[in-house]
Parts: C-alpha cells; structure tokens; sequence
C-alpha cells in the first residue's frame, strides 16, 4: 500500500475537490443529455404538462440538438410510473424491413460485409415517432402539436453548437461518407465552430408536417412517400409497406425485487431488465457488498456476475414475438442460486469455460436517456437511439433526419461479434419484422411503494452494468445520487474474456483483480447514467459528468 499511497491521496483529493451535489427541487425534474432539451422539458411541466408530454417534448428537442443519438429516424423503449401506481411500457424499437433475411449481411464466402453499419442497408423501420405518439395518445395531456413546436423553432431557428456537440459533427467518420449528411453536418468541410448556429430547415419541414399530421405522416405521408423513394435510389430495405405496417406497442412491465426494494424494467426485445434483474439477483444475499465499493473482492463478484448474465444473454433472449424467451427460468431464484454459487471468491471463471444456461433447469454506442417527475409524481424514463454514434452515418435527402443502423443489432452473423463486440446466437438472427435485440435498460426503483430511482443511460452493450452500479451504489453503498452516477464503473460482458475498467479506481486494486485471474482494459466510459433520485420529499436529478447534459428542476 506504500507504493501507491500518494497515487491515492491525490486521486481522493481530486475527487473532493471536484465532488458535485444533485441538482435539488421540491416539484419537478428533467435529466437529460442535451440542456436545451432538458430545459424544454421543464417548461412543459411548469406550462402545466405531465411526465409523458415533458418526455415527447424533449425527444423531439433532442432530435435536433443532440444528432448523434436523439432522433425521429430510430426507436427505443419508454417506462412510466404514474402517480395513481399505474405502469405501462411502450416498445417502439426499430424492425427489420420485409426484405431483410438471415444471411443479409454475409458475402459468398460466409464473411460480414459491414452493411449491417453503415449506409442505407442497415436501417431498421424507425419506430420513435410511432412511439411518442402512441404515449401522447394514452397518457398525454398537451396537443401534440404544442409538444413538438420547440423542436420545429429550433430546427428552422437554429441553436448555437456547444463545445461537444461541434467536436463530434466533427469527427464522425460516417457522416462524411454520405453527400446530405456532410452538407448539413460538416457544411462539406467547414466545420461548424463552438458558438455558432446549427440550423435545419429540412428537418424543420419535416416536424412541422409530423406536428400537423401526427405520426401518420411520417408513415403514411409525403415524409414516408420521400423516404421509400430515396431508399429504391440507394438500394436501401424499407418500403412505404413497411412503414405503413410499423407499430408500436404496449409490453408488460418487467419486476422483481432487490432487498425490499422493487424494480420496475424494461422486458424483452430489450436484455437490459433481464440483465438487471438476473444481476441483482445473483447479488442478492452473496454480501459482495461487505468489501466496500471499489475494492477488489467487490468489483470480482459483480464482475463474475455479469460475465454469467451476459453468457445467457447471447443464447436466451431476443424478440418475443418470434423467439419463446424463457423468462420465467432465467430469473427463477433456484437457477440464479446456481449461477452465484459457481463464482469463485478467488479466481476469474475463464469466459470459454462459462456457458450459457448452465443449471438452467427445462422448462444496443449511441442511445441517449431522459429521467422525468412531474409535479403530480409521474415518472417518466425513456431511451432511444440510433444505434452507433450518427446511426447509419445517412441523412435522408430534403427529410433532414440521420437513420439508425439498428440492422446490427441483430446476430448479422450468429457467433460472431458484432459493432459492440457482443456475441449473439441463433435467437436473434434477422427475420423480417423482428425487432432486434437492445441494451436499453430504462429503470424505475420503488421503496415501500412509492417513488425512490428513475434511471437509464445510453452505451450500447454497457448500458446494463452502468445501470446496475448506480442502483448498487445508491442501495447498497448509501451513495447520494451524484456521487452514485460520478463513480467510477467497470464492464464484462462474458466475451471478450476482458474486465473493461474506467479510470479512478487504485493501481493495488487493479494489480489484485490481475492476480485473480482478470484481463484488465481501459475505457473512457462505461454509459451515461441520468437519474432522479426521490428524497426526504424532494427530487434530486443528477446527469452524469462523463456526458454533456442537464439536470433541472422547479
């Protein structure tokens, strides 16, 4: 401990000197990755809104002012918990055109092409606006018109690019390959510069048409009719069939508990609740916690303990519409019993001597997040994406919105990696209409009943675990919820056999999980977590630090 000693009293110092509290309001909060959309949100609910019109407000915010993952052109999945203890869980994630097929992607000797990543074949039939308009139409209170004219002053208006947001247009490799996405993002070379105005008068169009018509338009309308078009020219999937065919719809909220607390989550097509729920039932019990956070013996069991969930997911969960998830045996207790008991205390189980489902009795880099409370006690925690960072890279011409390239989350080729090094199995293989599988893990968390957690985060395959050590660090280590979103966080996802590892936590540390058996890798993040935390009779919105967002509340 000597060695590292002055390492660690100046990391401690860093800390302190750079701690933040959560933002704090007794009414009302909105957390999320973009502060003028979090900011739009607010004013909904000081207007007189609700949790579900904050939430379809600043989606739509954040389709223009966040690109690289806030969109019309994708899908994700909502959560809500209302005030009366009602839940509901819309799933509007993209799927798979009708021309889609299980080798799509390979070329004739067996190998990926990469258009699963980049380009006009890799969209998935978009589902966001369907899905915003499905939560509008069931639990919204504004015109939805009202609730979209943000978004359209915006895009005709303009904003001023931040700092971020001027660096990532860019440096986005895919967005230069495609002649409107380098023309509205990168003015063909002339980078925008911090300060100023981003403006969108195609995308301006297209949201007012959509704020007009509704959803029908972007499906049905002249914006479906341009889009089915442009993907003929380019050799794209998606047909006006499929977008006329799209919907979204309502699944059964995914609960469990985890010492007296209950857990509200998101189900199939997403492996994130399922993820969740396994975890913390392998954890539960176990007194991993009794190491203290960020000790080794701590970070080894939630390390072996993902490693077990991500195995099962590769094999067991994808589309429930067209594979029989065997939920009810993945999260049964005796199973999850078996699994915590084949973790070695003191060794790393090698990820080729782990199986998926072994005791298993017969029987989504770019997303972005938001967290809502509105004054009546609504919660609200929506995430969707356009996959990789810029989605597709394709900005469709005169429509002015970037497409997903969701078609990757699919298993493109069933064993092998895909764009986040997940490795997935026969389940998720592309079928037409399937919804691929996600990572999207929007969270809600009750004590005794009542509001305490809403949380989520974007980061592809990493947005589980970093879902999970905020919960962790909220229940089990007391954490306030800054400081439970600040810590740092680590990632293993069964394959590759790699235990990935932010920076903050001490070299002896690290040298103790090498001596357990563990391949450690640096990475510059482990998802974005934005969470309220409900306490002692006030909302306390904390947005994570690794990001660029915005906590607010009233």
């Amino acid at each position: 401990m000597r060695r590292f000693g002055g390492l660690l009293l100046a990391a401690i110092a860093a800390v302190s000197a750079t701690a933040q509290h959560p933002v704090r309001a007794r009414n009302a909060m909105v957390v999320a990755q973009e502060p003028l959309a979090a900011d739009i949100g607010l004013e909904v609910l000081r207007s007189g809104g609700n949790a579900i019109d904050a939430a379809v407000a600043v989606a739509f915010a954040l389709a223009v002012t966040h690109p690289a993952a806030g969109n019309i052109g994708g899908g994700g999945f909502l959560l809500a918990r209302f005030a009366d203890g009602g839940t509901a869980f819309l799933d509007f994630r993209e799927r798979a055109p009708k021309k889609a097929h299980r080798n799509l992607y390979l070329n004739a000797e067996g190998r990926l092409t990469g258009e699963s990543i980049t380009g006009w074949r890799a969209c998935g039939v978009p589902g966001t606006v369907r899905g915003l308009e499905l939560a509008h139409k069931r639990h919204g209170r504004k015109s939805w018109a009202e609730l979209l004219a943000p978004a359209v002053r915006l895009a005709r208006e303009g904003f001023p690019v931040s700092w971020h947001l001027a660096d990532s247009l860019r440096t986005a490799r895919n967005l230069a390959e495609f002649p409107e996405s380098r023309r509205i993002f990168q003015r063909d070379g002339n980078y925008y510069e911090p300060g100023e105005p981003l403006v969108q008068p195609e995308l301006g169009a297209t949201l007012e048409r959509i704020a007009q018509a509704g959803a029908a338009e972007f499906y049905e309308g002249e914006t479906a009719r341009r889009l089915a078009q442009e993907m003929r020219q380019h050799g794209g999937l998606i047909t006006l069939e499929d977008l006329r065919e799209y919907r979204a719809v309502e699944r059964e909220v995914l609960r469990s508990a985890y010492r007296g607390y209950e857990i509200l989550t998101a189900p199939p097509p997403s492996s994130g609740g399922v993820g969740l729920l396994q975890m913390l039932g392998m954890l539960e019990g176990s007194g991993y916690e009794r190491g203290g956070f960020g000790a080794a013996t701590t970070i080894h069991f939630v390390a072996e303990v993902m490693r077990r969930f991500y195995a099962d997911r590769s094999e067991f969960l994808a589309d429930p519409d067209y594979f029989p998830v065997p939920l009810g045996r993945l999260l049964d207790p005796g199973y999850l019993s078996r699994r915590r008991r084949s973790i070695d205390p003191d060794r790393a189980t090698p990820s080729e001597e782990l199986r998926p489902g072994e005791g298993l009795m017969a029987e989504s880099e770019q997303t972005t997040h938001l967290s809502i409370v509105d004054p009546e006690g609504n919660a609200v925690a929506l995430t969707y994406t356009l996959n990789g960072s810029f989605g597709s890279g394709v900005a469709v011409p005169g429509l002015g919105f970037l497409l997903n390239n969701e078609m990757d989350d699919f298993a493109a080729k069933p064993g092998a990696p895909n764009m986040f090094g997940l490795v997935q199995g026969e389940a998720n293989a592309i079928e037409p209409g399937k919804r691929p599988l996600s990572s999207m893990t929007p969270t809600i968390v009750l004590r005794e009943g009542k509001l305490f957690l809403v949380l989520g985060a974007p980061g592809g395959a990493r947005i589980i675990n970093g879902v999970l050590q905020v919960l962790l660090n909220v229940v089990d280590f007391t954490m306030n919820i800054q400081d439970a979103v600040d810590r740092p966080r680590f990632h293993h996802q069964w394959k590759p056999d790699t235990l990935f590892m932010e920076d903050g936590f001490s070299p002896d540390t690290v040298e103790l999980l090498v001596r357990r058996g563990h391949r450690i890798s640096r990475i510059s993040s482990v998802a974005l977590v934005e969470a309220i935390m409900a306490h002692e009779g006030r909302l306390e919105g904390a947005t994570d630090r690794r990001g660029h967002g915005k906590a607010a509340g009233f």
